[in-house]
């Protein structure tokens, strides 16, 4: 490990990094260092290499954990600014480490960064080498809440993870860290003994002191204007927060203050430093982003072709976050053929293909015409009246004009414009060439790239979800000239990183996709997707299983987006891991390292002790397959540690942990949150029939709400929430219902998926949302664009789905749920967060049931009964089909007559007394006959058979009475009346709608 430290600084060194000492105080890691998190601020150049120990309480395991240590060994790199080729140069660090790149299976797969503490964020990838995360590569974008002007490149090895790989140990005590001394023998005693205090006998009296010490000397260094010393204090007061926390002593409230306070301490030390350097007029130089220099298109020479031609747009990224993939394909092509089809480029027949890998977009377009249709330009001079004087000779005016468009008066003729006579030219205006139609259209397409999350880099204007790093553009033979952001488009395409020439230039646009694919990439995405499938389930055969592929659609859809050239590779792990529980086992496989699960033969049966991995490019597939399987041991190794210290534990014990978990600030801790769901789902249940039984299993599992957030297993996998509340509850001797509720109360997990399997388990499940729903509305946490953090859609979407899907609860309303929640809160629910709460969850719904096939207009007419999902979900079926039937839509078109004439506001009441014509008294006789006959909230069918006698008496009374009467009296009482029909039909559907 010695040797590997020291490559690595060599390497870094050679690439003109300042060597610099780790923080002499505790860091949780490297970017805390103020090499990193100051030095990142501003326009100053920074490029800094060092090796930081990084000190995490809470990871401390006396040593016994193979992978977790309290103290583990980072080496940090900030680039700054982000040079263009960051990762070239981080692939040639781990060559300097001995890493053969071309056995080894080296990925980029997203991950991004961010501290709410220090108010920084970034953008980047895990990097994994044979699916074991080793770096972390960000591209820094703020820091202490400021943007960052240049963006700065971080990389943070895990040292520990390398070497155990690259020596191929289980356990990092065994890692050789000098010829003859073990990792162990080094520091094993210092681990333990670490562990013991952060763990058991830290004095937490005064280690508050110390926090609140530091949090004042903090304060006063940036009263005095002294950044260094203050962020130094900051990662003193984090570090003693983070011991408090360790030993199980920071409460909610306290935890939000802490947080809360570090942060502005953070925040403020960041803008003094910025300060300070900008009163030192930055010594190191400025470097923030400039403007690129204009592109001229004019000065350019664009060719020509004299036949449809082929074009083909490349447009090369470093990896996508795999959801990004087929998103921006979709919107590159979606606007070059608008733009082509506009300026008539599109010749019949013309075909547009799109293919898309993690690093580049393509799209091709067979047929491009030559040149853009020819057109005319009418120039519109004076008026024909005052172009020509009483002897028909040019006035001033045309003679005028005649000049300014460089003809002879004798040349202008007469036009028409908008219906008058003017005298004017038209002029034939010649098609552009089809390249310079292209060269003005790909750089708007190229700039609005925009991601659910976007990042800048060092190339101004441009903000996308991973750094543009090359464009490609060619009209048959011949390269369109258009630049973005200082990058010029040409024809070199680039391919795998490890070929041994990586840049390759392309003939013409037909020989794209041939040339990737000679170099091993295919950027078709079904036929990846078929080469992962039928490859893998060949393996998966002749391990004797195979694998669950509609099961797998969502991971199989990821994993053909993180790889350019599939190579799926057989692995296998210890059966005797199998006794962990099933979930365990796949949730580490699928979330972690995106492995594909071989179960019997069948697809959906019992798991065996296989997994499919799939490889980015041809490699040794006995190395990758060696190195997945030590990555995939080790996880389980650390599941089974987490899985064996849980069940030393009870459910009510795991659940007394909840206090220290915060949920919101002003909402309190997840502990609150249990409470309030029990609470709620007693509410519930107030409105419903319980059986005796059901209701000793609600009484239960609300007792034991939510406990195994607290467990080591759900912290360590957030996915695992309710699964491990089932497995615990069961293992402790919980009836089997109360561990089935616990279990059901977070389904669904996701759009599709299982509903809760009894009642009590879905009124836990729809107390869980309501209480979300209720509480963040009431505090103003609602989603905006894609920001979501406490998943209020998907809690929404699951409200929807249980109330739609279980007939027992059918009765209960989205708006008394939010009123019994509301009444739980520790805050005040105004009517209007209720109501804005309701309208969330409606369009929720309204989305459901467009998602579920039926026609816009159907969706919009039963909105009003959104509140009742159920209700709402059979109205709209029922609608579906009676949009079609003769009788229904007589019906519906004497209501809209209506609903039409009856102005807004006008109050329903009537005096039967003032009618005067028979068709009056003849509707008013139907129209009580039908209130009196229809049920309430009856079916769409039933209620149209009830209602059917309006609209023949609706239609003869508007043939015979004048509504709109000069009488006032009169006029008032036959709106009065129509608006009685309107209330007792206008609960049913919006009309209009369907209209």
């Amino acid at each position: 490990m010695q040797d590997a430290l020291i490559r690595l600084t060599d390497h870094w060194a050679g690439h003109g990094c300042l060597i610099t000492q780790p923080m002499n105080t505790e860091v949780g890691a490297g970017t805390l260092n103020p090499a990193t998190a100051l030095r990142v601020l501003g326009p100053e150049p920074w490029r800094v290499a060092y090796v930081e120990p990084s000190v995490r309480p809470d990871d401390a395991r006396y040593g016994d954990n193979p992978n977790r240590l309290q103290t583990h060994t980072q080496f940090q790199v900030i680039l700054k600014p982000e040079p263009g080729d960051a990762q070239q140069l981080y692939l040639g660090s781990l060559e300097a480490l001995g890493i053969d790149l071309r056995a080894h299976d080296v990925r980029f797969v997203e991950d991004d960064w961010a501290s709410p503490a220090l108010g920084a964020w970034g953008l980047g990838w895990e990097v994994w080498l044979d699916g074991l995360e080793i770096t972390q590569f960000t591209y820094f974008q703020q820091s202490g809440g400021l943007t960052l002007d240049p963006v700065a490149v971080e990389l943070t090895y895990g040292m520990e993870r390398i070497i155990m790989a690259l020596q191929g140990v289980s356990h990092f005590k065994d890692i050789v860290y000098a010829p003859g001394i073990s990792y162990g023998e080094a520091f094993g005693q210092a681990e333990y003994e670490m562990s013991r205090y952060y763990l058991d006998d830290a004095d937490i009296g005064t280690v508050r002191e110390l926090f609140e010490a530091y949090a004042a000397e903090a304060r006063r260094m940036l009263d005095a204007r002294l950044p260094v010393p203050a962020h130094s204090y900051v990662l003193k007061c984090s570090q003693a927060f983070n011991v408090l926390d360790a030993r199980g002593a920071i409460g909610t409230t306290e935890r939000a203050r802490a947080f809360a306070r570090m942060r502005r301490l953070a925040h403020d030390v960041a803008g003094l430093w910025v300060e300070r350097r900008a009163e030192l007029e930055h010594p190191l130089g400025d470097v923030s982003t400039r403007p690129a220099e204009p592109f001229d298109p004019a000065a350019v020479l664009y060719p020509e072709i004299f036949a449809p031609g082929i074009f083909a747009l490349e447009i090369g990224v470093e990896e996508l976050p795999p959801h990004e993939v087929g998103r921006t394909l979709d919107h590159v092509a979606a606007e070059l053929t608008a733009g082509l089809e506009e300026a008539g480029l599109l010749g019949d027949g013309h075909e547009v293909h799109g293919y898309a890998t993690p690093r580049r977009v393509i799209v091709t377009v067979q047929g491009v015409e030559p040149h853009e249709p020819d057109t005319e330009q009418v120039v519109k001079g004076p008026r024909l009246s005052a172009a020509f004087d009483a002897e028909g000779n040019p006035t001033k005016a045309l003679q005028g004009f005649a000049r300014g468009q460089g003809v002879d008066p004798a040349e202008v003729g007469t036009v028409s414009v908008g219906g008058g006579e003017y005298a004017g030219l038209i002029r034939p205006i010649k098609g552009r060439p089809a390249a310079r139609v292209l060269a003005e259209l790909l750089p708007r397409i190229v700039e609005g790239l925009r991601a659910e999350k976007n990042m800048r880099w060092n190339a101004p204007g441009l903000s996308f979800a991973r750094p543009i790093r090359w464009l490609l553009a060619l009209l048959d033979e011949y390269e369109v000239p258009f630049e973005v952001a200082g990058m010029q488009a040409g024809r070199i395409t680039h391919v795998h990183r490890t070929a041994t020439t990586s840049d390759v230039s392309i003939p013409d646009a037909g020989a794209l996709v041939p040339a990737l694919r000679a170099h091993g990439i295919e950027p078709a995405v079904e036929r990846r997707r078929s080469q992962i499938v039928e490859t893998a389930g060949t393996l998966a055969g002749g391990a004797g299983g195979a694998i669950d592929f509609p099961g797998e659609r969502s991971l199989v859809e990821e994993i053909v987006n993180l790889v350019e050239e599939p190579v799926p590779i057989l692995g296998s792990f210890d059966d005797s891991y199998l006794e962990l529980p099933e979930e365990i086992l796949t949730t580490v496989m699928k979330k972690h390292q995106r492995y594909l699960p071989v179960r019997e033969a069948g697809g959906a049966g019992r798991l065996l002790p296989y997994f499919v991995t799939v490889a980015n490019g041809d490699c040794d597939h006995i190395a990758v397959r060696a190195g997945n399987e030590a990555v995939l041991r080790a996880r389980y190794e650390d599941a089974a540690f987490f899985f064996q210290q849980d069940l030393r534990s009870t459910p009510e014990e795991i659940g007394r942990g909840l206090d220290r978990l915060t949920f919101t600030e002003k909402l309190g801790s997840m502990a609150d949150r249990a409470g309030r769901i029990r609470a709620i789902a007693a509410g519930l249940a107030e409105r419903i029939e319980l059986g005796e039984a059901e209701a000793a299993v609600l009484r239960r599992a609300g007792e034991l709400a939510k406990f195994d957030l607290a467990s080591s297993m759900v912290i360590e996998l957030s996915g695992l929430s309710g699964t491990m509340a089932r497995e615990y509850a069961r293992r402790a001797g919980e009836d089997e219902a109360v561990a089935q509720a616990l279990y059901d109360m977070e389904l669904p997990r996701s759009a599709g998926d299982a509903l809760p399997s009894g009642v009590p388990g879905a009124l836990l499940a729809l107390a869980d949302r309501l209480d979300l729903l209720a509480g963040l509305f009431a505090v103003g946490s609602v989603p905006s664009g894609s920001s979501d953090p406490f998943g209020l859609r998907r809690a929404a979407l699951g409200l929807t789905a249980i109330l739609r899907g279980t007939d027992r609860l059918g009765a209960l309303t989205v708006e008394d749920g939010l009123a019994v929640a509301a009444r739980h809160q520790p805050v005040e629910v105004t009517g209007e967060a209720a109501a804005e709460a309701a309208r969330f969850v409606a369009r929720r719904l309204e989305q459901a049931l467009l998602d579920d096939g039926h026609p816009i207009a159907v969706v919009r007419a039963v909105l009003p009964h959104a509140g009742s999902p159920a209700y709402a979900e059979r109205a709209a079926a029922d609608l579906g089909k009676l949009v079609n039937d003769e009788r229904f839509l007589r019906l519906t078109a004497a209501l809209q007559r209506v609903l039409r004439i009856v102005p807004e506001g006008t109050a329903a009441g009537y005096d039967p007394d003032l009618f005067q014509e028979a068709a009056e008294r003849r509707l008013h006789e139907v129209f009580t006959q039908v209130r009196e006959a229809l049920p309430e909230r009856a079916p769409l069918p039933e209620f149209t058979e009830a209602a059917l006698p309006l609209a023949h008496p609706i239609d003869q009374y508007f043939d015979d009475v004048m509504v709109m009467a000069d009488d006032p009296a009169l006029r008032a009482n036959r709106l009065g009346f129509l608006a009685s029909v309107r209330d007792l039909v206008g609960g049913v559907l919006d009309w209009p709608q369907i209209a």
